[in-house]
């Protein structure tokens, strides 16, 4: 994103705390994953085992906002260093260490695949080279929208190539990869003034609602905003009404088949977990409806690249993942996640923080 407000990244090599350390793998041990170093040194062939001596139901990778582009490191507006060109190697080793793993079934990856720097003669093939690189992945992809991709390219070109089910623009999907748990990426930039041609009514929609909101003639900023009033940005979004009633729909079902849900979005949900400035408009209208339901057990996303990680008043763990855009050389941003019927449980690599989100099942 263009607003991320966290101090300039730091090498969590050198000077590691000593609640933290790096376990095989070079994965992350933090403090927020207290058991990690028992799940790690517990593997076998067949897999990761739980404290509990049980297999994960499901493993998939993640990594978020990479934000490549063919030019030289910069900084965002607030001074914090971005390596545009190094995010594709970081991405590259993912998939390396994914595809060494064996037993992933999936990776997501949560928006931002190429930076609005990135020259717009350069768009489409940045935005068809990292999808080579996701697709080396011995396994399913599944990728969503953030407001850097439609920077890029507009929806109609934009979402094809990321192979993203799609009917009249909208991206929002769902898949269940297992009979007991249901994956559902929402579409942050729904009602959003980019991506959709200017007279489209999304857009419209954004606009006039920029406009009551956001008093800045430079609508991205939120001088003058309080609170959570400084979310109100252009380079966030919301879901639509119809997208609403789909979400209904879909928590429906899963309550009714019995599966517990984990909710992607580029855009975070909650407060907690994520700074003002990166929310979904109106995440609250979102979580009000998810709370109605006790199936939805985790919500993860990217855009704020400092990550975060919160747990709301209805239990639901909110996880935004840290950016790769803001690894330096020879550090990376990425893990993968094993999948418990009452957790699940973040292993990150490096700048990627280890988390246990533990649930009632």
């Amino acid at each position: 994103m263009l607003h991320p407000h966290q101090g300039p990244p730091q090498d969590p090599r050198p000077g590691l705390p000593p609640e933290t350390s790096l376990g095989p793998l070079g994965v992350r041990l933090g403090p927020h994953c207290p058991g990690c170093f028992y799940f790690l040194t517990m593997g076998s062939a067949n897999g990761l085992l739980s404290p509990q001596g049980k297999k994960p139901l499901l493993s998939f990778g993640v990594i978020s906002d990479v934000q490549y582009a063919d030019i030289p490191d910069g900084r965002s507006f607030i001074g914090v260093p971005r390596y545009y060109r190094h995010s594709l190697l970081v991405l590259q080793r993912a998939v390396q260490k994914w595809n060494n793993f064996q037993n992933l079934k999936f990776t997501i990856n949560f928006g931002d695949i190429v930076d609005g720097f990135c020259p717009k003669h350069q768009s489409l093939n940045a935005v068809e080279k990292l999808v080579r690189e996701f697709e080396v992945f011995k396994g399913s992809v599944y990728h969503m929208i953030g407001n850097h991709c439609l920077y890029n390219l507009p929806r109609n070109k934009l979402l094809p190539l990321l192979k993203i089910p799609s009917f009249d623009g909208r991206a929002y999907y769902d898949f269940s990869p297992i009979p007991e748990y249901r994956f559902v990426v929402l579409d942050g930039y729904d009602i959003s003034a980019i991506g959709w041609p200017h007279d489209h009514p999304n857009a419209v929609e954004a606009l006039r609602f920029l406009g009551e909101k956001n008093p800045n003639s430079e609508k991205n900023s939120p001088a003058g905003l309080t609170g959570l009033e400084r979310r109100f940005l252009m380079f966030n979004g919301a879901v639509g009404k119809e997208q609403l009633e789909w979400l209904d729909s879909v928590l429906q079902d899963a309550t009714k088949s019995n599966q517990k849900v984990v909710i992607c979005c580029h855009l975070p949900l909650d407060p907690g977990a994520s700074s003002k400035e990166a929310l979904l408009w109106n995440y609250d209208e979102v979580m009000d409806l998810v709370h109605r339901y006790n199936c939805v057990k985790v919500c993860l996303g990217g855009h704020d690249h400092k990550g975060g990680h919160s747990i709301d008043s209805h239990g639901v763990h909110h996880r935004v993942l840290e950016a790769a855009l803001e690894c330096p050389p020879g550090t990376d941003a990425f893990g993968y996640v094993d999948v418990f019927d009452d957790r699940l449980l973040l292993f990150g690599t490096d700048r990627m923080e280890s988390t246990e989100m533990i649930f009632t099942p």
